[in-house]
């Protein structure tokens, strides 16, 4: 009996101890995991804020970059517009330009003050000359589109098949769409004799006045011609009235170191002349903006201003 209860007894205190020794590993098992829980929580929340904030800095990032691009394009689009408005404007004052221009020059060409540039003596030039004649009526057409009261030009005794009508072509861009009239008539048969006043420095008479209902005519030749009085004879052969620049009537001659003046000027110089004059009514101002410095002369009132300067200063 005593034996039977000590085995029971021994029986249930080593169950006792089995079952403390499971509890307390249960129980450190349960402590653990009350310790373990509360920082692997905060792992997690700290975990899910990291990527909450880098997610949010992505789509920040990114909404500046979509901003800063749509600004680059503004901005380019803006200066394309800019340029296409510039591009436009520009084209369109060419366009308008060049109208007027043509309108001009149609309505002189159908009524206004004729000048004739006689080429019938291109044969008494060399070849430098005549390439020098070329560039002298690229320039006198020039002047005469940018007037606002272009002349009807003419080029007279103009051959197709000379070196003048080569050069012409060769030297100076869109010359056959020249509005000028160009033949190879003499200027002698397009106008009567008694409207014709034939430009030569070795006239007698001066010109007073540029008339509407005259025809003035150049000689095409160069200044660097050494020959004398050419036109001057032809126009004595036909019995044509003569006149020359009023260059002694405005101007003087002024000292320069090779003691050179000349009156001989080149055609588009003498068309710039008459285009002034006609604009201005001022022989003084025509003068001066078609006569060179290098010809030797000055106008006689900036001579006299000078006198009286230098005799102020003494």
């Amino acid at each position: 009996m005593e034996e039977a209860l000590h085995e029971r007894c021994c029986h249930s205190d080593g169950a006792s101890k089995l079952n403390d020794a499971a509890v307390a590993d249960l129980l450190e098992f349960l402590r653990i995991d009350v310790e373990l829980e509360p920082a692997a929580s905060a792992d997690r929340e700290q975990t899910s804020c990291s990527k909450n904030v880098t997610r949010k800095q992505r789509n920040w990032e990114r909404r500046l970059e979509v901003k800063r691009r749509k600004r680059k394009e503004e901005k380019q689009r803006k200066k394309l517009n800019r340029l296409n408005k510039d591009v436009n404007e520009l084209q369109l004052s060419k366009r308008v330009i060049k109208a007027v221009t043509k309108e001009r020059l149609e309505e002189a060409r159908a009524a206004g003050l004729r000048l004739c540039v006689d080429l019938s003596m291109t044969d008494r030039l060399t070849d430098k000359e005549i390439s020098r004649l070329a560039g002298q009526i690229r320039r006198l057409y020039g002047s005469n589109k940018k007037s606002l009261q272009p002349f009807h030009v003419f080029l007279t005794e103009f051959r197709e098949d000379s070196l003048l009508y080569k050069e012409c072509v060769r030297m100076n861009d869109g010359f056959l769409n020249y509005l000028i009239d160009v033949t190879e008539e003499s200027w002698f048969h397009l106008f009567p004799s008694e409207d014709v006043i034939y430009l030569t420095p070795d006239a007698s008479e001066a010109l007073e006045y540029v008339e509407e209902d005259k025809v003035y005519i150049l000689g095409g030749l160069v200044d660097e011609t050494i020959q004398k009085k050419i036109s001057f004879t032809r126009a004595k052969e036909f019995g044509i009235r003569m006149a020359r620049l009023p260059i002694d009537e405005y101007m003087v001659k002024k000292p320069n170191p090779k003691n050179f003046h000349s009156k001989i000027l080149a055609i588009n110089q003498v068309f710039e002349i008459l285009l002034t004059f006609r604009d201005t009514k001022d022989w003084t101002k025509a003068l001066a903006a078609g006569i060179p410095p290098g010809k030797g002369y000055m106008l006689a009132s900036a001579a006299s201003t000078d006198v009286t300067n230098s005799q102020e200063e003494l």
